[in-house]
């Protein structure tokens, strides 16, 4: 099998060919602006009725400027909704200047509907009175709607965009940066209301986090696996014919022997990890086996073949 010889630039003609046509940038369509629109929309009022509905009533916070902002009007006795708005504004012209254009206006459209959200719903009585069931329905809705506003593009919290720009100049991660963010916060909640409250609140968070991780990896969350073993073709023919996942034989050599080795790599979902640890262990037990979490799988043949 030949390779073909791409000429190099210095060796092209300067003209374009005949019917050559201006390059479109890919622009999104009216449907992908308006669905992306409907899940932020929708992520929103599930963090509103989470607020209003469970949390807030019972004395139960959240972190970042929502958690501020919530312990602000406990205090104050003004709108949550109020400011909501004002304390994320000048994050979100941050945003806008250091993250995009689509990010901030994603942002504004998901701000602005909590905002208007948990004023609509403030003088609805709360659904439960019950402080464990407030934090973990309070937490579950709290964790959905922030996992559909940010799967869309988007943000409901200004520490979260702090934490990218930080992020960038530093060793740390988002995640990392926001959860020193909110252990101030969640900490400051034992002084405004009890510590109780500041422990419910650690816990409705913690429930959040998990569910926002659920809502935008989803429950079929994919892996990435590679294996090296001496019985490898047994092992890939197992995956092919047992799980009907697609494999990929890579080349590769041992850093000590230099011997060569043949290298799987395939992806699976979540619900089928055990499937393949089992089919591995099933040819060889001493195989190397390394498992990491992907977030998004595009393209190839990742799709499921039938199995007989």
């Amino acid at each position: 099998m030949t390779e073909s010889v791409v000429p190099s630039s210095n060796t092209l003609p300067n003209r374009k060919p005949r019917n050559a046509q201006p390059r479109k940038h890919g622009k999104r369509t009216f449907k992908q602006i308006f669905v992306r629109s409907f899940f932020i929309v929708l992520g929103a009022i599930l963090v509103a009725v989470a607020l209003e509905l469970f949390l807030v009533p019972n004395k139960i916070t959240d972190g970042g400027i929502t958690g501020v902002s919530v312990m602000t009007s406990f205090l104050t006795e003004w709108k949550l909704g109020i400011f909501l708005f004002v304390f994320n504004l000048p994050f979100l012209i941050i945003g806008y200047k250091q993250i995009g254009k689509t990010f901030a206006l994603s942002t504004l459209l998901g701000i602005t509907v909590l905002s208007i959200g948990t004023v609509l719903l403030h003088p609805v009585q709360a659904f439960v009175q019950d402080t464990l069931l407030a934090f973990v329905f309070g937490g579950i809705f709290l964790g959905v709607g922030t996992g559909l506003v940010i799967r869309n593009g988007g943000s409901l919290d200004g520490t979260e965009i702090v934490a990218i720009l930080i992020s960038r100049k530093t060793a740390f991660s988002v995640g990392e940066i926001v959860m020193f963010f909110n252990l101030f916060i969640l900490s400051a909640a034992g002084f405004v209301y009890d510590w109780n409250s500041a422990l419910f609140s650690m816990l409705a968070y913690y429930i959040a986090y998990k569910m926002i991780d659920v809502t935008i990896e989803g429950m079929n969350e994919s892996k990435s696996v590679w294996i090296i073993s001496d019985q490898i073709d047994d092992i890939g023919n197992a995956i092919l014919d047992r799980l009907g996942r697609g494999v990929t034989y890579l080349a590769g050599e041992g850093g000590f022997t230099g011997d060569p080795k043949k290298v799987i790599f395939c992806v699976i979902t979540r619900l089928e990890e055990a499937k393949l640890k089992e089919i591995v262990n099933q040819f060889d037990d001493k195989a190397f086996l390394a498992i990491g979490n992907i977030h998004d799988v595009k393209g190839g043949r990742f799709k499921k073949k039938d199995i007989h």
